[in-house]
Parts: C-alpha cells; sequence; structure tokens
C-alpha cells in the first residue's frame, strides 16, 4: 500500500511539474498536441485498456493520462515512447517526439529556432545580457526570473527549455558561421549569483573553442563605440538572403532590404573592429573567471 502511494505521488508530481502545460494563445502548438492526445486516446481504447489501467502500464497517474489525452497537457518524450512499448505501436507513437517537443516552445521562439537552423552566418552583438545561444540553462533562468511583469513557474521553465534547444545550432554539420561580440559588462554582471557567472563564464570559453564560433568582448574603456545604438543581430542564408534586427536602427523592426542589411553590417563591421580579438577576448574571460 505504502509502494503504491509513493508512486502515486511520483506521478502526480510530474503532473504538476511546470512547463509542460499547453499555451492557449499558442494555436499551432495546441493542435499538435491536442492531435497526439486524440492518437493515444484511440490506440489506448482499441487496445481494450482504461486510462487508470494504461497509466499503471507505463508508471504514470490516471490523471496524467486524461490531461495528455484530452491536450491539456504536453506528453514527454519518456512518456511517448512508453506508451508506444505498451501499447505495441512499433515506433509510431514514439515518432511523434519532436513535433510534440516543439509545442512546448512559444511560437515566437520556435520561429527563430527555424531561422537559426537554416542560417549560413550570424552576426549578434550584445550589450544588456549574454547572448541567448551562448547562455547556459542557469543563466538563462535568472534572467526569466527577473522578467517584469513576472512569469509564472511554467513560462520560465518553458522560456530555458526553448532557448536550450535552439543550442543545436553549435552540432549543426556544415557549422554556420557564428560571431559574437559581447559588451564587457554582460561578462562581469553576476545575474543570479557568482557560481552561475563562473559557469557562464566557463561555458563561452568551451564555445570560444569551436572553429566556427568566434567570441569578441567590447571593453568598457573603449572611446569609440559603433555599438551605442543597441543589440543587433544578423542572419545570412544561403540563397543569399538574410534578416537583421538592430534596437536603434528602422524602429527596432527585421528588415531584409539590402540597403538597409548593408547599413546593420557596416555597423557590425565597426564593432568587431573595435573589440578585442577573439584571441585577446578568451584570454580576458579566463581573467574574469579566475576573478570571480
Amino acid at each position: 500500500m505504502e509502494r503504491t502511494t509513493s508512486a502515486a505521488t511520483v506521478s502526480e508530481q510530474e503532473a504538476e511539474e511546470p512547463g509542460w502545460e499547453v499555451d492557449p494563445d499558442d494555436e499551432q502548438g495546441a493542435a499538435i498536441v491536442a492531435f497526439v492526445g486524440r492518437q493515444l486516446r484511440a490506440r489506448r481504447e482499441a487496445a481494450g485498456l482504461r486510462a487508470a489501467e494504461f497509466g499503471a502500464a507505463m508508471g504514470y497517474g490516471e490523471g496524467l493520462v486524461y490531461k495528455v489525452e484530452s491536450g491539456k497537457r504536453i506528453p514527454r518524450a519518456e512518456y511517448l515512447e512508453k506508451a508506444d512499448e505498451v501499447l505495441g505501436a512499433g515506433g509510431a507513437v514514439a515518432a511523434m517526439k519532436e513535433d510534440v517537443a516543439e509545442a512546448r516552445y512559444p511560437k515566437k521562439v520556435r520561429d527563430l529556432a527555424r531561422m537559426e537552423a537554416q542560417a549560413a552566418e550570424l552576426l549578434a552583438y550584445g550589450d544588456h545580457n549574454i547572448h541567448g545561444l551562448l547562455q547556459t540553462p542557469q543563466y538563462a533562468r535568472a534572467l526569466f526570473e527577473m522578467r517584469l511583469p513576472a512569469y509564472g513557474p511554467d513560462e520560465i521553465e518553458r522560456a530555458v527549455a526553448a532557448r536550450q534547444a535552439r543550442q543545436v545550432i553549435f552540432e549543426r554539420s556544415p557549422a554556420p558561421a557564428l560571431s559574437f561580440v559581447q559588451e564587457e559588462v554582460t561578462l562581469r554582471r553576476p545575474l543570479g549569483g557568482r557560481m552561475v557567472l563562473r559557469r557562464q563564464l566557463e561555458r563561452l570559453l568551451e564555445l570560444g573553442q569551436l572553429r566556427a564560433v568566434s567570441i569578441q568582448v567590447m571593453p568598457t574603456e573603449r572611446e569609440e563605440h559603433a555599438g551605442m545604438p543597441g543589440e543587433l543581430q544578423v542572419l545570412k542564408f544561403k540563397d543569399g538572403s538574410a534578416v537583421g534586427r538592430s534596437e536603434g536602427a528602422f524602429n527596432g523592426r527585421p528588415v531584409t532590404e539590402p540597403k538597409q542589411l548593408h547599413i546593420l553590417e557596416l555597423r557590425y563591421g565597426m564593432i568587431r573592429a573595435q573589440a578585442l580579438t577573439p584571441g585577446e577576448s578568451l584570454a580576458f574571460v579566463e581573467q574574469l573567471l579566475g576573478e570571480a
């Protein structure tokens, strides 16, 4: 009896863990989760299993089964793998993992991740915090916990997971050319605490060793600085097209016109020239790590 209660408690905790609720404002994501839920219910009923029996066979509670099948809960990859095994689906249910995983992330993040996945080159200058692609989970969580109006636990977990998922860009082959310039202050500000900062600096050193990655630091003491208008990012694609955005240009809107992109690239080129070289920058990060 004690063992059953323990299992039920674990299942309840799994069901209530933040970050896996469906966002009602994300129509595309909600539709994906609802479709998967209907498929699971149809297969369960065809197998002659009640929800409680199905959940017990997988090691989950009946409540979680109902939430997933009704499209109210995004199923984890492990849930779908176990469901596939119990239902004897031959991989058909497990194959839904990738579609379902995307539904966990906000639509605007999915769109950004798709563009980054197609990019042949990325140029990014950051002046307030470390660029999202370079962030550790702890650093990203600290940022989201500081948002105002405040994010709820579910929103924070979604945002952190989505940001980490974008980092598959470092594993692509052939690798895109990734250039980052960070303001010195972003490497000194201990967002989340000193240990979070230390791990973030270590992560920058790790990524800076990748052949396709260039990380540069803009010293605070520079008297000439082309990045004063604010953050800037440009994504270039294989077909020659590109999209860019800067806080201080074109009202902060994304631009695709060659003339506008030329202005952003010119400014980024000046920022890179004024920053420390990649080698000098990594040495500077090592120095900061020793001080942190």
